[in-house]
């Protein structure tokens, strides 16, 4: 079963046991994706949905930054709630530890010594934590790793 079908099928079961947060979110991935079908004009396939998915949980979690940075705890915990749902939609996510090991590897094979190769060590290590990573962490890591 795609992902597609699977928040399809959610969206469902939400509606139907009145789950509006869930439904609202589910519904938001759904648009978020026939925009991207509309604007590649083909239907998407697993891995092109979650690039979509991880570009909507990047997207909130911004935001949530932001009104974090506002005082608006509240908000801040509703974006952290809707996250969670689209998270339960991507692949397992990878901790700090496996990104840092994945990072030392990518450092190792390209031969990287110093933050003048951040750029190609990031351009090797990102197709191998596609929608599994937050870039900002792995840009993070890397960083601690060059410097």
């Amino acid at each position: 079963m795609s992902i597609k079908d699977v928040l399809t099928e959610d969206m469902k079961r939400a509606l139907k046991e009145g789950e509006k947060e869930k439904l609202s979110v589910i519904r938001m991935a759904r648009a978020a994706i026939l925009n991207e079908e509309k604007d590649r004009l083909h239907e998407l396939d697993d891995s092109e949905v979650i690039e979509v998915l991880s570009r909507e949980v990047k997207k909130l979690r911004e935001n949530k930054e932001e009104y974090e940075r506002l005082n608006r705890p509240d908000v801040a915990a509703q974006l952290e709630r809707e996250i969670d749902i689209l998270l339960s939609y991507l692949p397992q996510q990878l901790t700090e530890e496996e990104i840092e090991e994945i990072a030392r590897q990518v450092i190792y094979e390209i031969g990287a010594n110093s933050i003048k190769d951040m750029g190609r060590v990031m351009t090797a290590i990102m197709p191998k934590v596609k929608g599994r990573a937050d870039g900002r962490v792995v840009n993070q890591i890397v960083k601690k790793l060059l410097g």
